[in-house]
């Protein structure tokens, strides 16, 4: 695949790949201005150029700091600072003897997610009264060397906090005689315009049902927008929890969403490398599923971001209407194609459009086309097809800013009309 072939060019050349950081949203903007950190911006594109890297950086590390300041009993962090679900620990398919060591030492098994098509088990282990994150991490490490254990992180995109979440409808019979595609983020307002000419069936996993948020909704539909006639399977990770969106619900989606034979799924989410949602990702190519991700807007000079980082996701970035890469986006091996991300409508609660900048809204683009380009072809088939009709930008050929090029520039100007 093209990430592949320029993971080898960039490492011959040196490049090493760092830890991520989370993006708690940050530079993805619903509306038509966002809050100016740096002095009175007239509009979102003055705000954005005049960013810097390391502001881009403070950003997202403050709003992990006040979600950890909000909900301390639920927030823990990593050894790296990373936002993971407190006292919880993530683990793929642990023998039954390594459980029932884990429960003579006070563990117990707060989840369970089995997925046949994907050919794996991975549990929740919740750590016992008055045992850290980190040393209940470390104790089951020990126990079970052989096995895979990793901290319940958690993936930010739709928000550290729900605020905006609401009820919603769970299916809408539209026209769906297209590809089946995945969504992983908030739920959407199904009964929304933009979705007229496609179904959707949503399913929550960090609640009982699926709840309406602003980004799910306007991600929801470029995709619509992108494929219409495609049923669309929204994964609700968030459910209005300010826990939600952890790599523990992302896997549970990613289960719900194979067995519901999803071609592509598209995960506007960011957060940091998790061994076992690296594993999950894996499977899921294997079976055939198509992910698309965006690889974040925490600035040029930022490590990569996940999932959009892992070998076989295809990553995208964001261009103005200029066609220039959106200064917040994240650089790298990680870059697959660009798409539109910003200066255009997308869908928001109550039946409103609202303009949208950021990778999040460039990612279900191409989720979209490719899922159209699907047809009889397997995922490098239609990944090679869109590749073929990308418009080369930057360096010729495939490289770290644009990727294979750019892609769904007729998506912008339809959307722009919305506005």
């Amino acid at each position: 695949m093209l990430k592949t072939l320029f993971l080898i060019v960039t490492l011959t050349a040196g490049a090493a790949v760092a830890s991520a950081q989370v993006l708690p949203g940050v530079g993805d903007t619903l509306g038509h201005t966002v809050p100016d950190t740096l002095g009175s911006a007239r509009d979102t594109a003055r705000d954005t150029l005049n960013a810097t890297a390391d502001t881009l950086r403070n950003a997202h590390a403050t709003a992990a700091a006040a979600l950890l300041r909000s909900h301390r009993s639920l927030i823990d962090t990593d050894n790296q600072g990373f936002p993971a679900v407190r006292f919880e620990v993530v683990a793929i398919a642990p023998s039954e003897a390594a459980i029932a060591t884990a429960r003579a030492r006070g563990f117990s098994v707060s989840q369970t997610t089995e997925s046949r098509e994907l050919g794996l088990t991975v549990i929740v282990l919740r750590a016992p009264p008055g045992m850290s994150t980190r040393r209940a991490l470390t104790l089951l490490r020990q126990l079970d060397a052989e096995g895979v254990y990793d901290y319940n992180h958690i993936y930010f995109g739709a928000g550290p906090a729900q605020v905006s979440a609401q009820p919603t409808v769970q299916t809408r019979r539209g026209r769906a005689n297209g590809p089946r595609i995945g969504l992983i983020d908030s739920g959407i307002d199904a009964e929304h315009p933009a979705f007229a000419n496609i179904s959707v069936n949503q399913r929550g996993f960090a609640g009982a049902h699926a709840l309406a948020d602003a980004h799910g909704t306007a991600v929801a539909s470029l995709i619509a927008h992108a494929c219409p006639g495609a049923a669309l399977f929204v994964a609700d990770i968030y459910g209005g929890q300010p826990n939600g969106g952890s790599a523990a619900a992302l896997v549970a989606a990613m289960a719900w969403l194979a067995q519901s034979r999803v071609s592509v799924i598209n995960v506007s989410l960011v957060g940091p490398p998790n061994r076992t949602l690296e594993a999950v990702i894996r499977a899921a190519i294997a079976h055939g599923i198509v992910l698309v991700a965006a690889v974040g807007n925490d600035g040029p000079s930022a490590p990569p971001l996940y999932p959009a980082s892992y070998p076989g996701v295809i990553g995208v970035t964001g261009v103005d209407a200029r066609e220039h890469v959106l200064p917040e986006a994240g650089r790298g091996a990680q870059v697959d194609f660009a798409a539109p991300g910003s200066e255009m409508a997308a869908a928001a609660l109550g039946g409103r459009y609202v303009t949208v900048r950021g990778t999040s809204f460039a990612s279900p683009i191409v989720a979209g086309l490719i899922a159209g380009n699907l047809g009889d072809s397997d995922a490098a088939g239609a990944e090679a097809t869109l590749a073929r009709s990308a418009i080369d930008l930057g360096a010729h050929g495939v490289d770290p800013v644009y990727g294979a090029g750019f892609v769904g520039a007729e998506q912008r100007a339809a959307m722009v009309a919305r506005r």
